[in-house]
């Protein structure tokens, strides 16, 4: 005979009521199954496990057993639960790494909208720029990435998040910060640039003419935006990611080039499957930006 759970959770109950009656109450089945279990599991050891018929003493043998079947049948019951929690995404741990801009303004608005949602599962979040994004995915390291796609994302599983206008950031007493509305490529001809990675990618000859032009490149968002505020010079970069640090005196004016935009892509490796709680969390983000693009915020 094969021991099964319920057998040895039967043993339990028995030992701790010290009788078949209040066992069967606490088991919910009749005292002649609870019975029958006990002559199974006593047959198949082939040693009794109560001092007398009345089940209220154990021999050495059912003292050691009870031990054993206490730990297994609680070991039972947490691993039912952590199975069952893992499968309504109430439990888990999901890594998601995203470009800074959708790390300051998306996210946060998925997690105060679904907070309670998430109360058990670990989240890991981190901020890095596209290429990163790509490398971490490709190596296993995320469940779930936000970032431009690039050239080489066929090994990965794409759905197109949001697009996001590419603009100019001008220090308030800048002369072009006075005016309004989208400014085209020839206003800025003779323009300091700093330059950035986010802007190196715009095609295009006149965004390429004035790249070449400039002297002055920067990487860090912080950094770019304190030599625009100092009056160094002006920046390109999409509004999602001028806006992420927050309100600023920095003026925001778009492209007139409405085809220079930003793609967002929402990534996963291809063929990798996601855990519910990563699958969650995925389409909470779909969802969230959906609503906040109904609600006009992007």
């Amino acid at each position: 005979m094969t021991l099964k759970i319920e057998i040895l959770r039967g043993f339990v109950a028995v030992a701790r009521c010290g009788n078949l009656t209040d066992a069967a109450l606490v088991l919910k089945r009749t005292p002649s199954a609870v019975s029958m279990m006990m002559k199974q599991l006593e047959t198949h050891l082939g040693e009794p496990l109560f001092e007398t018929d009345r089940k209220n003493k154990l021999t050495a043998l059912g003292e050691f057993v009870l031990e054993q079947s206490e730990q297994e049948v609680q070991h039972f019951d947490n691993t039912v639960r952590s199975i069952e929690n893992f499968a309504d995404a109430s439990l888990g741990h999901v890594r998601i790494a995203t470009v800074p801009s959708v790390a300051g303004t998306i996210i946060p608005q998925v997690f105060s909208r679904k907070i309670k949602d998430y109360d058990k599962v670990r989240i890991d979040l981190r901020d890095m720029d596209s290429k990163s994004v790509l490398h971490e995915l490709s190596r296993g390291r995320i469940d779930i990435g936000i970032a431009t796609l690039g050239v080489n994302g066929s090994s990965l599983h794409s759905r197109l998040l949001l697009t996001d206008r590419f603009g100019v950031l001008f220090a308030p007493d800048h002369p072009l910060a006075k005016e309004s509305g989208p400014i085209g490529w020839k206003a800025l001809e003779h323009e300091r640039l700093v330059a950035n990675s986010l802007s190196d990618g715009i095609p295009g000859p006149e965004a390429e003419k004035l790249h070449a032009r400039s002297k002055l490149s920067a990487h860090n968002l912080t950094s770019i935006l304190g030599m625009v505020r100092a009056g160094i010079g002006v920046t390109i970069l999409p509004e999602m990611a001028a806006i992420s640090f927050g309100p600023s005196e920095l003026v925001f004016r778009p492209l007139a080039d409405e085809i220079v935009k930003r793609q967002i892509h929402l990534l996963r490796k291809a063929g990798s499957a996601l855990s519910p709680a990563a699958r969650k969390l995925e389409n909470d983000i779909i969802e969230t930006v959906a609503e906040l693009t109904q609600e006009h915020q992007f």
